[in-house]
């Protein structure tokens, strides 16, 4: 006497079967893996008798530049003219390098020196070491390859940001806070005729 078989029971053994024929044809592909894993190569800084110097891996041909490393625009890679400074900035200042520099500013630099430059940030309000203030007049006279230099390579407590921004973006922050400066101490006599009859009026 044979009993109906239900539909569920049905699907319940197609599945099973699916199930098992995926796992039988997975079998070679994790069998291969583990042949390529396994296979005859030397590892990181073993020995090899096919060189001379007894190393398998090579050293660099000298005078090879790895990609990317090609820098020698001392200006605008070290912000640096000679082995000073430099008092300039490598591309033109421009409203658009200004707003840019603002902006990462904001991002980047703000949490410790505040968004005016005065070293009152948000971590510095929750406990941190306050950086100095920007306005400082050693600060505001230092050659701005100095800013860039910081922002590249970190100064005291403040860490590199070499490896978070781009070395154009870290000129458009130097220029800033060049501009930032200069909004909290322009002298009153050097600003444009419209500008002081704003502030008088």
């Amino acid at each position: 006497m044979r009993f109906p078989v239900s539909r569920r029971s049905r699907h319940f053994r197609v599945l099973q079967a699916l199930a098992a024929a995926a796992f039988i044809a997975a079998l070679p592909g994790c069998e291969l893996r583990q042949a390529m894993y396994n296979q005859p190569k030397y590892e990181a800084l073993e020995s090899s008798t096919l060189f001379a110097n007894g190393q398998a891996s090579r050293l660099p041909i000298e005078g090879t530049i790895a990609r990317g490393g090609l820098r020698f625009d001392d200006h605008l890679y070290r912000g640096k003219s000679g082995e000073d400074f430099a008092s300039t900035l490598p591309m033109p200042v421009t409203v658009d390098l200004l707003e840019r520099g603002q902006e990462r500013f904001d991002v980047f630099c703000s949490p410790c020196h505040d968004r005016t430059g005065n070293g009152n940030g948000m971590i510095v309000q929750r406990g941190l070491k306050r950086p100095p203030s920007l306005h400082e007049e050693r600060l505001r006279t230092i050659p701005v390859g100095h800013f860039y230099d910081v922002i590249t390579n970190g100064f005291g407590v403040m860490y590199s940001y070499a490896s978070r921004i781009p070395v154009e973006d870290r000129w458009a922050i130097a220029g800033y806070i060049r501009a930032l400066q200069l909004s909290q101490n322009a002298e009153y006599s050097k600003l444009p005729a419209e500008d002081r009859k704003q502030l008088d009026d």
